[in-house]
């Protein structure tokens, strides 16, 4: 969904006033099950098993400008920041998968990973 606000704060921040406000971001999430796969010899087929655990993965794009993109590095330096998911609308821990700024026009890519057990 083209056009949402995407909102991050550091692993520091403690209230309201924390929280970075990206406008008008591309936020699309993946999320994937853990899922072990044993292959029974001699036997009838595979066991598969569910580990009961999900990653999911949020990539958000966009533009922004340089002031808000150094803001944005030194969480990636600092820690694990939470961002605010607009589609389960809740505050997420999270870590950098990576992150991607042009500065020639402004754009960025950020990729989040949340481990959930």
């Amino acid at each position: 969904m083209a056009g949402m606000d995407f909102f991050i704060r550091p692993a520091t921040g403690t209230s309201s006033s924390d929280w970075i406000r990206i406008p008008n971001a591309d936020i699309k999430v993946k999320s994937a099950r853990r899922i072990t796969r044993t292959i029974v010899r001699g036997q009838e087929g595979d066991n598969l098993h569910d580990e009961g655990s999900e990653s999911t993965l949020y990539t958000v794009s966009g533009e922004m400008k340089i002031d808000e993109y150094k803001k944005i590095l030194s969480m990636y330096r600092s820690g694990q920041p939470c961002i605010h998911d607009p589609f389960e609308e809740r505050d997420v821990k999270v870590v950098f998968a990576s992150m991607e700024y042009d500065g020639s026009n402004e754009m960025f890519t950020f990729e989040f990973i949340e481990d959930i057990v």
